[in-house]
C-alpha cells in the first residue's frame, strides 16, 4: 500500500511540475483585417496598440514595423508586416526569455496576444483613423 501511495505522490508531483512549465511554443500571429481599411489605417492601429502596451515601435521599411518589449531584463523583438488586408506578428529575437527549440517563456506569448487583441480593438473602433 505504501508503494502505491509513493507512486501516486510521485506522479502528482511530476504533473504539478509539468503544469508549471515556464516555456511554451512560440506563437506567431497571422491575422486578417476585417472591414475596409487602408494600409495606413492598419499601420496606425498597430502603432497605437504598441503604445498602449508599452512596446517601442519603429518603421522598418514599407509595410513593416519592428516592435520591442522590455520588462526588467527581459526583451522581446518582433517584426510586424502589414497591408490593408492582413498583418502578422513574427518572433524576431529575445533576451532572457529562455528561447530555444521553438519554445519561449510564456510571458512572450502573453505580450504578443495582448498586442494582437489591442490591434484588433483599434481596427474595430476605428483607432482614431
Amino acid at each position: 500500500m505504501k508503494k502505491i501511495v509513493k507512486l501516486l505522490a510521485a506522479i502528482a508531483f511530476a504533473g504539478a511540475l509539468a503544469g508549471c512549465a515556464r516555456t511554451a511554443p512560440v506563437e506567431q500571429v497571422n491575422a486578417t483585417v476585417a472591414g475596409n481599411h487602408t494600409a495606413e489605417q492598419v499601420r496606425t492601429a498597430i502603432l497605437k496598440a504598441g503604445v498602449q502596451r508599452k512596446w517601442v515601435m519603429t518603421d522598418a521599411g514599407a509595410g513593416v514595423i519592428k516592435g520591442r518589449m522590455q520588462a526588467r531584463d527581459h526583451v522581446a523583438e518582433v517584426r510586424i508586416p502589414y497591408s490593408a488586408n492582413r498583418y502578422s506578428i513574427i518572433y524576431d529575437s529575445s533576451l532572457n526569455l529562455q528561447a530555444a527549440d521553438g519554445k519561449i517563456h510564456k510571458n512572450y506569448n502573453r505580450w504578443v496576444n495582448n498586442l494582437n487583441q489591442d490591434i484588433q480593438v483599434n481596427l474595430s473602433a476605428g483607432a482614431g483613423l
